[in-house]
């Protein structure tokens, strides 16, 4: 029986690191936090590398959390303006949209990896780690988003299932 919990927990796992990563990063953060305040006001010796971790895993929690806000279609549309279009103009609409969010994406993710790999060598003051670990999440939710949006539009251009009035 025991077996088979865990190996229930390991499938849902492994179908959605996606979320798996950002309930992670989310308690993580939270762990963080919390020991910052207990070791500040309780034991009266802060942390020295907690706010900067804290920060660095915001970092990687905004970056992912805008991935699944993609992948869910829980990002912000203009649905009323696509909803006055007639029927297969909002179809070209909604794929148009989806290529410039993608071609926006794809252009913020070409410069992120160019400045990833310009702080190379930089260390964190606190956590003493390379800056190119936290700055990594802008390349990482870049590409998710992108893969994400390509995805989307492929399914709007052959199935018409998803687009901005989903």
């Amino acid at each position: 029986m025991k077996i088979k919990t865990i190996l229930l927990l390991a499938f849902k796992v492994l179908r959605h690191p996606l979320e798996t990563a950002i309930c992670s990063l989310l308690i993580a953060m939270t762990i963080v936090v919390f020991s910052q305040v207990i070791a500040r006001y309780v034991l009266q010796a802060p942390l020295s590398w907690s706010e900067e971790l804290a920060r660095f895993l915001l970092m990687w929690l905004s970056m992912l959390s805008a991935a699944y806000g993609f992948k869910t279609k829980s990002h912000f549309a203009l649905k009323f303006l696509v909803e006055r279009i007639p029927g297969q103009a909002q179809r070209f609409v909604a794929v148009l949209v989806h290529l410039v969010v993608a071609l926006f994406f794809a252009v913020l993710l070409y410069y992120s990896v160019i400045f990833v790999n310009g702080v190379d060598g930089h260390i964190a003051p606190a956590l003493q780690i390379s800056m190119q670990i936290p700055y990594a999440s802008i390349v990482v939710g870049c590409a998710l988003i992108l893969i994400e949006t390509l995805r989307s539009a492929w399914v709007e251009l052959t199935h018409h299932t998803i687009g901005l009035t989903d």
